[in-house]
């Protein structure tokens, strides 16, 4: 199969489907995910690249997440036949108010209401704290990793490559999803 520079949701879904019995399927899998770009919140509907959905939002219940919290709130204005907005709340007949854009390169459109850009900063702050928070939960994740295999050091367990590079092999623990690396000076002969 063969993927273009701007690749398409059923190009990645051909892919999927054509290695799914592929004993390799998992780290394919997961390189397809890892190209992905990382989802943003942003005032544009843009829909949903990999599930290829023209309009999408997504939220969870109960409400985990600021951006869960924004979602609800312009629902439940929507299903009153209001309109939410983030200052002053759900309103019926709201008046944009205009603000000119930049001229800058790759700038937003000429005309952008002032409730677009408060929904583009609140967007870009929700995503940047996303991120903020699954590097923490990463971290976290990571530590107490070290800190249960460092009861078994010595132990040999069974594993599968996730990852090669010029000095050494990734290997992912079966059962456990504990990953680490096996430098290059450790493989012996099998360089």
């Amino acid at each position: 199969l063969s993927i273009g520079d701007e690749p398409t949701p059923g190009q990645f879904q051909q892919i999927a489907a054509a290695t799914k019995d592929r004993v390799d399927a998992l780290q394919i899998h997961t390189m397809l995910l890892r190209s992905m770009q990382q989802a943003i919140y942003t005032a544009a509907n843009n829909g949903h690249f990999g599930l290829a959905y023209g309009a999408y939002t997504h939220f969870t219940s109960p409400i985990r997440r600021y951006p869960d919290l924004l979602v609800h709130r312009v629902i439940k204005a929507l299903l009153l036949g209001k309109r939410y907005h983030l200052l002053t709340g759900p309103v019926k007949n709201p008046a944009p108010q205009r603000r000119k854009a930049s001229a800058k390169p790759n700038a937003k459109p000429a005309q952008l209401t002032l409730e677009g850009e408060m929904w583009e900063a609140a967007g870009s702050h929700c995503s940047a704290n996303e991120r903020r928070a699954d590097e923490a939960s990463r971290d976290v994740e990571a530590w107490l990793k070290c800190r249960y295999m460092r009861e078994h050091l010595g132990e040999e367990f069974a594993g599968t490559v996730s990852a090669a590079t010029s000095f050494g092999l990734f290997v992912q623990l079966e059962g456990l999803y504990v990953e680490g690396l096996v430098h290059i000076t450790e493989l012996g002969g099998e360089y």
